[in-house]
């Protein structure tokens, strides 16, 4: 697991902080952006407070509370590592790849006081908003979630795992 952390998580996290500091020292907050592929792809900056796809974004402790979570989150997937609660390759690759997301954003609310969104893809889907925008840390804690319900039906829990050894 440690050598995924070292050879997973941490450059991930590493792309994650380059792309937001490049993000947001090269646009405006809020600004227009620029339109990397025409009708589809726009990079800009963007702040969150809040959480996934900008949901409780704007509060007056949003930041702090979520800031918060993620400790949290972190302490409890370390806990339930130890317990064995992460038995096959799906779910520690998802648990690194999660690992990776929550330090990303929880370093930016440390750092810029929001989590900083930059990408923004326009999926043209009629009658639907344009996908929200997001960031490589958010990228990774989308796929974790994935693998996780991949995992649960794919992978034995702990103590299936140890009755058949």
């Amino acid at each position: 697991m440690v050598r995924l952390l070292l050879f997973l998580s941490l450059p991930l996290y590493i792309v994650d902080q380059i792309t937001k500091y490049w993000a947001a020292n090269r646009y405006p907050l809020r600004g227009p952006g620029e339109e990397v592929i025409p009708n589809f792809l726009t990079l800009h900056y963007i702040d969150n407070t809040g959480i996934a796809f900008g949901n409780f974004n704007g509060g007056q402790y949003s930041n702090l509370i979520f800031g918060a979570i993620a400790l949290g989150a972190l302490g409890v997937i370390a806990l339930l590592y130890k317990k064995g609660m992460f038995p096959g390759a799906i779910s520690r690759l998802a648990i690194v790849l999660l690992v990776a997301g929550v330090c990303g954003n929880f370093t930016d609310r440390l750092v810029y006081g929001h989590v900083v969104d930059f990408l923004s893809f326009d999926l043209h889907i009629p009658y639907a908003n344009p996908w929200p925008s997001f960031n490589v840390a958010d990228a990774c804690v989308v796929s974790a979630a994935f693998l996780l319900a991949i995992a649960s039906f794919k992978e034995a829990p702990a103590e299936k795992a140890k009755a058949k050894a």
